[in-house]
């Protein structure tokens, strides 16, 4: 009988696979299986030279392959199939057997399957896992969370797994129960806020400036040399950048324009109106996923309400650059509003988060991957205990420098009839942050009169109600 494993992993579609290819080209020996015998067998015969599999054709077999404690990586859909892998291993496992759970997983199923499986003696990780086909391969941004027990017997493997970046693994324990796979689906709403952003200011040169999709890829490849510098940047003038060889033109000019989403990004807006964490930009990207899969409503919509016909005009000096400008300081917002999250989410769940820490093991390996994550690591180092990222120098100083050139670009959106719900959202949450004093006293005063919620005043402690429909007078509440 050959060598017990180190790790196993079930689930064999590209995401699980490259990462037992991944744990196996690290020098550990790897237990693979899949419901379907066909997947194990394709990855031995093409990968099998990477490393040391054990493969097994089933959970008995599987199982019965890995060293005690044995530690095993599920990778298949989030929810209900989740579920039924764990119940499949859970009967053959032993008591301080590691289950880890490395999909896309809703955190409060997380926390709900820890409570589970502690109740039959058994640890369980949620480890949020970023960095697609690619990253699972070559090296991921990992977030664990569970058992801390679990934790530190899987830790050497996991993160040797992961990328490092300057000598520092894109590796770290986030906290009890559902935090890494918390902290993952926050990265996975940032990541809709910056991908809506970049389309929008595609959509702007495009309409406005009538710019073909290869000189936009140009212009994107500029400004990933720039304080945009990052993985979705570069990727963008990729694709821009991209030929259909049977149209003879732009790839991107092919694609249709509906937007489709596995749901991290709702996820992530439910669970931040739950908390009363105002995320707009990610909400914002949220919906324009979905105006973008009613295309029958939208051509309705497009006939019936008459749009004055844009001609495009030259771009004349500055007015990219006040994009770029638009597109960076929104950005900053979305990234702002993210971490807020993280923090109220955090402080709820008694989780701890390290702001600081989850923005070190951004820098690599994950889609969000970019430059201004170092400026996100020193601020937390030094203001650990900021309210909002928008407080912390050198971000307050850029959206200072750069408030101007976003208005002006909001401004021309809007009289040009282009929808920028992200870039809008982010400099209306950028207006009402940085208002001492805003309308909200107009709305507790509606809420007191038709509800008797009382409210509170500037000039003294307490709550108070006034009998609007007795004697109009107030009363301590």
């Amino acid at each position: 009988m050959s060598a017990l494993a180190d790790i196993g992993v079930t689930g064999l579609a590209v995401m699980g696979a490259n990462l037992a290819r991944n744990a196996a080209r690290k020098g550990f020996r790897v237990a693979v299986h899949n419901r379907s015998p066909e997947k194990t067998d394709r990855l031995i015969a093409e990968h099998g030279k990477e490393g040391a599999f054990v493969p097994s054709h089933s959970i008995e077999e599987f199982v019965a392959s890995l060293a005690k404690p044995r530690a095993i990586i599920i990778m298949v859909k989030a929810g209900k199939p989740t579920d039924e892998v764990i119940a499949e291993l859970a009967p053959h496992l032993d008591e301080d057997d590691i289950v880890i759970d490395a999909g896309n997983a809703l955190f409060s199923d997380t926390r709900r399957r820890e409570r589970e499986l502690a109740e039959k003696k058994l640890l369980f990780v949620g480890m949020g896992v970023s960095g697609g086909e690619e990253g699972a391969l070559e090296g991921p941004s990992i977030m664990p969370g569970g058992a801390k027990a679990a934790w530190e017997h899987i830790a050497p493997m996991v993160t040797k797994m992961a990328i490092s970046v300057e000598g520092t693994p894109c590796c770290a324990y986030m906290g009890p129960d559902g935090a890494g796979h918390y902290v993952k689906m926050v990265h996975n709403g940032i990541e809709y806020a910056d991908m809506q952003l970049i389309a929008e200011a595609y959509d702007l040169m495009r309409s406005i400036y009538g710019m073909s999709a290869g000189e936009i890829g140009k212009v994107f490849a500029g400004w990933k040399s720039g304080d945009l510098d990052s993985y979705l940047i570069e990727i963008t003038a990729t694709v821009l950048a991209k030929q259909d060889p049977s149209s003879k033109s732009a790839l991107v000019d092919m694609i249709r324009d509906e937007a489709e989403q596995k749901g991290t990004g709702r996820w992530t807006a439910q669970s931040a109106l739950e908390l009363g964490a105002p995320i707009t930009a990610i909400t914002e990207a949220v919906f324009a996923r979905a105006l973008s899969g009613r295309p029958a409503q939208r051509k309705a919509a497009s006939a019936a309400f008459e749009r004055a016909k844009l001609t495009p005009k030259a771009a004349r000096s500055g007015e990219l650059d006040k994009i770029r400008d638009a597109l960076y300081a929104s950005k900053i917002v979305a990234y702002a509003q993210g971490f807020e999250q993280l923090t109220v989410a955090s402080k709820e769940y008694k989780w701890d988060l390290n702001p600081g820490l989850i923005a070190t093991i951004w820098r690599g390996g994950c889609i969000i991957r970019a430059a201004f994550l170092d400026r996100i690591r020193e601020g937390y180092e030094v203001h650990p205990d900021a309210p909002s990222l928008l407080l912390q120098p050198y971000f307050r100083d850029a959206v200072v420098k750069a408030e101007q050139a976003w208005r002006d670009v909001v401004v021309l959106a809007i009289q040009s009839g282009v929808a920028v719900p992200a870039f809008a959202s982010s400099l209306e949450y950028f207006d009402g942050l940085r208002r001492e004093r805003g309308p909200a006293n107009l709305l507790q005063g509606l809420r007191d009169y038709f509800g008797a919620h009382t409210y509170r005043r500037i000039d003294r402690e307490g709550s108070f109600h006034i009998r609007w429909s007795q004697d109009g007078t107030e009363v301590d509440a």
